[in-house]
């Protein structure tokens, strides 16, 4: 069976005018099986496979990849599951079949799925960051609420011990009113050298056409765009900003109970035509919160661009750790460092803290749960979805340099008419959705 793009939106707004009508609780029961397709089986996907498979009342049915090598993989390990290359011919063949869905592709390809699978129904664990654009962060974050979904973002170390002890003890008023928050990470996605002058035979285990999917056309280069390559082109990924950010703002939005970024602005290098630039420097200004003073300063750099130490107050021989956070507060300074406990400064010296110490939770249990109604996500896209569009505003940010813009959320746009032009993307013929 070939699919058409009639015959998948005939189903697609099938689906939605059933759930204009009867808006019905599409959560399971308890005591049901969660029937789950994952779209994206090889790298971070063969982890997050393993662990969705892990938990309890949980079927796999369905296994999707552009790449057969990946995907034979991981069908070896789930005996008797259905395999696909194309997502839509998976939705098309098994809507009936599935009640939730994993995507774990590259970013580019993170909206089309989930909307497509959301607009049929299915519940949604997405990897990070949601979507490649603004305009399907925020479709997703709206058929989430309207349609009763349960997500999640993957961010697992939303999880982990040290960032929830690193909220607990934040949320306990410890610094005072926050002032400042320094974010970094070490590493960098920038390519300098640009596309390659020449192409290269697609190999037999791969569908091109598939893997590129909503972007526009170019040919197959071995090594430069698949496998894992793909983050740092403006087509595909959403650099390093994107790749870290939804991470490490994470611990800094949860506890400091931020919003929509009044304003941000690049002072880092010019992006490249069609890469994302090294070391970017990128500050927000927040609208503050009852944890904050009335404007929050939040400051991202990567690569060579570093934190000013000086404003961690740190002891002399004391260095930053390669990635992480730093929040200035009234009585002090709190350094939480990417998977590791917080530790807190003042005035040069150490300052003990009583932590909030929490234990990890499963982070993907904790959806497929949801889902089977037990409990509730902590990265629903309620939450996830505003947080990827600081992230992604930061991204919009670094191709105008020195230029401040001026976020409407409520509109999604920005006070710079090329600036919001990158809200939305152009799909390739045959891809808009």
């Amino acid at each position: 069976m070939s699919i058409t793009r009639r015959s998948f939106f005939v189903v697609s707004g099938s689906a939605l005018a059933l759930g204009s009508c009867f808006r019905r609780n599409l959560r399971l029961s308890p005591n049901e099986t969660l029937r789950v397709a994952h779209v994206g089986v090889g790298g971070m996907g063969s982890a997050d496979l393993a662990q969705v498979a892990s938990a309890p009342n949980v079927r796999i049915v369905a296994l999707c990849d552009v790449d057969t090598n990946r995907l034979d993989v991981a069908a070896a390990k789930h005996e008797g599951t259905k395999t696909f290359r194309d997502y839509r011919v998976m939705l098309d063949r098994m809507h009936r079949d599935i009640d939730a869905v994993v995507v774990s592709t590259p970013d580019h390809m993170h909206g089309p799925i989930a909307i497509s699978a959301m607009e049929l129904g299915k519940h949604i664990y997405c990897q990070k960051p949601i979507a490649h654009n603004l305009r399907e962060c925020r479709r997703m974050t709206e058929l989430a609420s309207d349609r009763g979904l349960v997500t999640q973002m993957g961010t697992q170390i939303h999880a982990h011990e040290a960032y929830r002890t690193a909220v607990a003890t934040l949320r306990t008023g410890v610094l005072g009113k926050v002032h400042e928050a320094h974010l970094w990470v070490s590493k960098s996605w920038s390519r300098k050298d640009g596309r390659p002058d020449r192409n290269d035979p697609v190999p037999s285990y791969l569908d091109w056409d598939l893997w590129l999917g909503v972007a526009p056309y170019r040919d197959y280069v071995e090594g430069i765009y698949h496998p894992a390559q793909w983050r740092g082109w403006k087509d595909f990924g959403c650099g390093t900003l994107g790749d870290m950010g939804c991470h490490i703002f994470d611990p800094v939005f949860t506890a400091l109970g931020l919003g929509a970024p009044r304003s941000v602005v690049s002072r880092g290098p010019e992006h490249f035509e069609e890469t994302f630039a090294p070391d970017s420097d990128i500050t927000y200004e927040f609208e503050g919160t009852d944890r904050t003073t009335d404007t929050l300063t939040f400051r991202w750099t990567d690569g060579a661009s570093k934190p000013d130490r000086a404003r961690a107050q740190l002891p002399d021989g004391v260095d930053l750790p390669g990635a992480g956070s730093f929040l200035v507060g009234e009585h002090g300074v709190m350094v939480i460092p990417h998977w590791a406990m917080p530790k807190f400064y003042r005035n040069g010296e150490p300052w003990h803290v009583e932590l909030e110490e929490r234990g990890p939770v499963n982070h993907y249990h904790e959806w497929t749960e949801a889902c089977r109604s037990v409990g509730e996500t902590s990265t629903p896209f309620s939450y996830s979805g505003p947080l990827t569009e600081a992230v992604l505003a930061g991204t919009v940010a670094g191709r105008f340099r020195d230029r401040q813009l001026h976020w409407d959320s409520q509109d999604a746009t920005f006070d710079y008419a090329p600036a919001t032009e990158l809200v939305h993307r152009q799909y390739r013929d045959g891809w808009a959705i």
